[in-house]
């Protein structure tokens, strides 16, 4: 649930101050691309009303805010392109040749879900960049990213609550990537 009150501690923000100042579109981009490839299972695997609502509010909230940054008349006029320049390409490639290689099972459905972990685990790093360029960290966009990175302390707990209550358990691709996601918000500028 944190993760989900970090996109609307966000959307609060844009809506509330008509501003996406302190805010990267890299990373919102990144994570839509990481909604849009982990949940395809939309289509064609059902598991509740719940969980299908939930991947629909991750795509349509990342849509969304990346809306606004870009075509808001408003909001859109207090992007700082100059700032949020991070180069995602060198975030896309590698996630991408990863997820081939390493993944669970060879499909096509698998890589895409791989690419989306792996993506995920470094979707931060625009944010973060800009944060430490332009030192511009308001109170609703400090709570956005502490509450992702809080998201992700709790998944920790959960493996490790799984692992050591469910025999078998073992999921080393989503450990290792939520590890470098965890240790990226341990290093959040000061």
């Amino acid at each position: 649930m944190t993760h989900l009150a970090s996109i609307l501690a966000l959307l609060l923000k844009i809506q509330a101050t008509r501003s996406c100042a302190g805010v990267s579109l890299r990373t919102q981009e990144l994570y839509a691309i990481v909604f849009v490839t982990r949940y395809l299972d939309l289509f064609f695997s059902f598991i509740s009303v719940y969980n299908s609502i939930m991947k629909l509010f991750f795509i349509c909230s990342s849509c969304c805010i990346i809306w606004y940054m870009r075509q808001h008349r408003v909001v859109s006029q207090t992007y700082d392109r100059e700032q949020d320049t991070f180069r995602i390409i060198f975030l896309v490639l590698p996630c991408s040749l990863l997820s081939v290689f390493i993944n669970h099972e060879f499909s096509a459905v698998e890589i895409l879900w791989t690419f989306s972990i792996y993506l995920e685990a470094v979707a931060i790093l625009p944010q973060l960049v800009l944060l430490q360029r332009t030192k511009n960290i308001d109170t609703l966009t400090s709570n956005y990213v502490f509450l992702l990175g809080g998201y992700r302390a709790l998944y920790l707990l959960n493996w490790i609550y799984r692992y050591s209550t469910e025999p078998g358990y073992s999921q080393w691709i989503v450990w290792i990537s939520g590890l470098v996601q965890t240790l990226l918000y341990c290093e959040l500028p000061s």
